[in-house]
Formats: structure tokens, C-alpha cells, sequence
């Protein structure tokens, strides 16, 4: 496997040559860049714009490796409103016209939510009219997935949907397409699972796989921790990740650090390396 570093990671407004020379000098092999609104990777964006950068990657030594987006938490493809919907789905072909100029193989989809706790005013939706709304946008999708070439990787989010490894397991069947899986995150697993179950679970659906931490006596949006310092049992999650014969990224999706913002991609890698290892402490 090798370890990538996701964009989110540093400050904001960070460009991105210079996150890519950072991830470099940090030892990591790849970095997920993300689609905002605006600015440099902005909706604007061009396949001649995404070729650039490719081309900045690959001269700094790093692989783009994945493309995220926050789009989805104010476009959801499950919103009461036709209009929000639409425009949510236009951003997922944003997203896969750019991998493809970006060579990467898998994007990160939110799929909608029934409700999103720390978004204060957030839209709830009917869950059944949420299921029903996102299994038809991402089937849809999934035509324009396959014409790009790139995969669509489903996120398990705090979107009060999906909510087990059993209904994403089904959700993903139901859509049936060989370009539709699972964009695992083994940290937002933690509050109400097990994330080792969901990879045996989900099993060869996994496309990519973001890794945080995750401390359950904290509670909420306080409990995401450094790499190694909270209950993610990471010798369970990398031998299910083995056994289910994924050999594609592990990309830290961190926080960072108030006073010394980068050096958490730095403290991120090397516990990223005894992860890859397989062992703590």
C-alpha cells in the first residue's frame, strides 16, 4: 500500500505546489487534492488547468491520488429541492472530468444525508426519500463514471445515512456498477462501529481509503485525534484490509495543528509508517 495525504490537511490556502513540495519532503508517495467552489481547483477549473498541475506532481515527485470535495455538504444529492440535487450531480461530472485530465482512478462522493448534526440548519430529509433520491443520482452517474474512466468511491460520513456496512454493502449492489464503491474512512467508523467489520464487510466494493483517529471517550468532532493516539484498532484494520486484497492508498484526512500548522502532515506520516507496518508504539 501506499500513503497519501489529503489536501484538507493544510492550512487553507495553502497552493498547491507548495502542499505537493511539503508531502514530498514529509515521505509522502501521493496527495488528494480537492474541488472547492472557487480559486485555484475551483469549479472553473479546465482539463488544461487539472493538466498543469498534473504536470506540477509529477515534476515535485508526488502522485495525485485522489480528488475530494466539500461541494456535497451545501449541494446534497438527497436536498428536497430539484434544483440542489441537480446542481450536486453536475459537481460529481466536475469532479470526474478533472480525475480523468488528473489521471486519478477514484473521486470521493458524498451521496446525501438524511441530516448532519454539527451543520447547524442543515435540510433533513425522509430517510426513505433520501435513499431513494441518491441510489437514483448515483446510478445515473454511474454511466458518466464509466465514460470517464474514473471510479465513483461512496464516503461513510456523519450524514445520518448508510449508516451500516450492510446497507452501504447493498447500496453499492443495488447501483451494479463496476465504477461505484466505497470511499472507506476508517475514523468516522469508530462512534458506532468497528471499522475492521466494515472492511470484510464492503470487501472488494473498497476504492479508496481515508485513515483517521478517533477517540471515543471525547465524543463528537472533538474525538478525531493524531494517527495512533486514539481507539482505532489499526493491526485489525490493516490485516482486514489485506485479507480483502486492497493494495491501493491509505490518505490521512487530518486536522491541523493551531500553532505549528504543518507539522502535522509531518507527525501524520511517520505514524502513517508504523501503521503501514502493522504495529504500535
Amino acid at each position: 500500500m501506499k500513503k497519501g495525504i489529503n489536501k484538507w490537511s493544510f492550512p487553507g490556502g495553502t497552493p498547491i505546489a507548495d502542499c505537493l513540495g511539503i508531502a514530498k519532503r514529509a515521505g509522502y508517495d501521493g496527495i488528494e487534492l480537492t474541488l472547492d467552489e472557487s480559486g485555484e481547483l475551483g469549479l472553473r477549473a479546465t482539463e488544461k488547468d487539472a493538466r498543469a498541475i498534473a504536470a506540477q506532481a509529477e515534476a515535485a515527485g508526488v502522485e495525485i491520488c485522489g480528488l475530494a470535495t466539500g461541494l456535497y455538504w451545501s449541494n446534497s444529492m438527497t436536498s428536497e429541492s430539484e434544483a440542489v440535487r441537480a446542481r450536486a450531480m453536475d459537481i460529481c461530472r466536475k469532479q470526474l472530468e478533472l480525475a480523468a485530465a488528473f489521471g486519478v482512478d477514484t473521486i470521493l462522493v458524498v451521496p446525501g444525508a438524511v441530516g448532519v448534526a454539527f451543520i447547524p440548519d442543515f435540510e433533513v430529509v425522509d430517510y426513505e426519500y433520501a435513499y431513494d433520491r441518491a441510489l437514483d443520482a448515483i446510478s445515473r452517474l454511474a454511466d458518466d463514471a464509466r465514460a470517464a474512466g474514473v471510479n465513483i468511491g461512496l464516503e461513510n460520513v456523519w450524514n445520518k445515512f448508510l449508516l451500516s456496512p450492510l446497507e452501504l454493502r447493498g447500496f453499492i449492489d443495488a447501483v451494479n456498477s463496476p465504477y461505484v464503491g466505497a470511499y472507506f474512512d476508517v475514523g468516522n467508523v469508530l462512534a458506532t462501529g468497528y471499522p475492521e467489520q466494515w472492511v470484510r464487510i464492503l470487501g472488494k466494493r473498497i476504492k479508496k481509503v481515508h485513515v483517521k483517529d478517533y477517540r471515543l471517550e471525547a465524543g463528537g468532532l472533538h474525538g478525531f485525534v493524531d494517527l495512533l493516539a486514539g481507539d482505532v484498532d489499526f493491526p485489525a484494520v490493516m490485516n482486514a484490509l489485506e485479507a480483502v486484497g486492497y493494495d491501493g492508498y491509505l490518505i490521512a484526512e487530518m486536522g491541523t495543528y493551531k500553532h505549528d500548522p504543518y507539522q502535522m502532515v509531518y507527525n501524520a506520516s511517520l505514524a502513517m509508517d508504523r501503521i503501514l507496518e502493522g504495529r504500535r508504539g
